[in-house]
């Protein structure tokens, strides 16, 4: 089922509860799209730069975890990281595609209860995220994060067009 966009006119409570709407919608066209894609395109490029679908997915799940847990939060994190080998986004034969969107699906989750118990005037906690800069505020991180789903959305509407034919938001 389609999630409905959050129009600038819809009523919300809050800023925060307008984060966490064009969040989830972001999140849940990024898996419409995957799912929408026959399985030899999931790990097949078809741009110069030679990432894939499934390794964008992977892309989206660790930019949530640097930004919100590693960075703002300032939670240790093993490998902040772990989307990247050899200076590209990478996903091993071994991870699914389900593995995949369940791990979006619970960073989601995470990044959602974080917006929801944290003033969005929060200033995030010191650490390697910020490379010896201040560190921002939630706002400003989820504008950030909003950015990247955006932008690769963006990219992945063009993938699936490419290899299925469908277009659309």
């Amino acid at each position: 089922m389609t999630m409905p966009f959050p129009e600038p006119t819809t009523p919300t409570a809050s800023r925060a509860e307008v984060f966490t709407n064009y969040l989830d919608f972001f999140r849940s066209r990024v898996i419409e799209k995957i799912e929408s894609l026959p399985d030899h395109e999931l790990r097949t490029s078809r741009v110069p730069s030679n990432w894939t679908p499934l390794e964008l997915v992977k892309h989206l799940t660790y930019v949530e975890l640097r930004w919100i847990e590693w960075g703002f939060q300032g939670q240790p994190v093993e490998t902040p990281w772990g989307d990247w080998k050899d200076d590209r986004w990478h996903v091993p034969p071994s991870e699914t595609k389900e593995d995949l969107l369940q791990d979006l699906q619970a960073q989601g989750r995470r990044t959602t209860s974080v917006i929801e118990s944290t003033n969005l005037s929060t200033q995030g906690q010191p650490g390697p995220r910020w490379r010896d800069q201040p560190p921002a505020t939630l706002e400003r991180v989820l504008f950030h994060l909003l950015q990247e789903y955006a932008r690769h959305l963006g990219h992945l509407d063009i993938i699936t067009e490419q290899a299925t034919n469908q277009s659309g938001e």
